[in-house]
């Protein structure tokens, strides 16, 4: 797996389940562990692929507990209408685009990116949703870097 490197403190189950109070969702079950192991972070591998079409993008920030601009509940806050039900948004890339988690079936646990650029002007849909990974470890392990991209 790669590596993911946390700036904020270590979360219990406790933590986790205050969360899930707070913004009413169960969260998914390997989210919840990456949570416990990281809470949130930067990747050192940072390039994934969104899908052919898509080309690649960046991870700029995993959302956790702890500081404002990478914590998780104030960043579902500002989405939660903007979002296609059953997502939260779990992460971004450099663009304000987003890696979401599916915290309902059919897509519970799945890893998807959230293009805002494509973002439906009437009510969510899955138009602007690209699947990336069956769970965020899945994501984790998908993560390369390629210098030329930069170039």
């Amino acid at each position: 797996m790669v590596k993911v490197i946390s700036k904020d403190s270590k979360l219990g189950t406790s933590d986790i389940e205050r969360l899930e109070a707070e913004i009413q969702i169960q969260l998914p079950k390997e989210y919840k562990s990456f949570l416990l192991k990281f809470n949130g972070g930067y990747t050192v591998l940072p390039l994934f692929r969104i899908s052919d079409e898509q080309g690649v993008s960046v991870v700029n920030n995993l959302f956790g507990t702890g500081s404002s601009h990478r914590n998780l509940q104030k960043v579902i806050d500002i989405l939660e209408d903007r979002m296609p039900e059953g997502f939260i948004p779990i992460g971004d890339d450099p663009s304000g685009n987003m890696i979401c988690v599916g915290t309902k079936a059919p897509y519970y646990d799945h890893i998807y990116f959230w293009d805002h650029e494509e973002e439906a002007e009437d009510e969510p849909d899955m138009s602007n949703m690209y699947f990336l990974a069956n769970n965020i470890f899945e994501f984790l392990d998908s993560l390369y870097d390629d210098p030329s991209v930069y170039e």
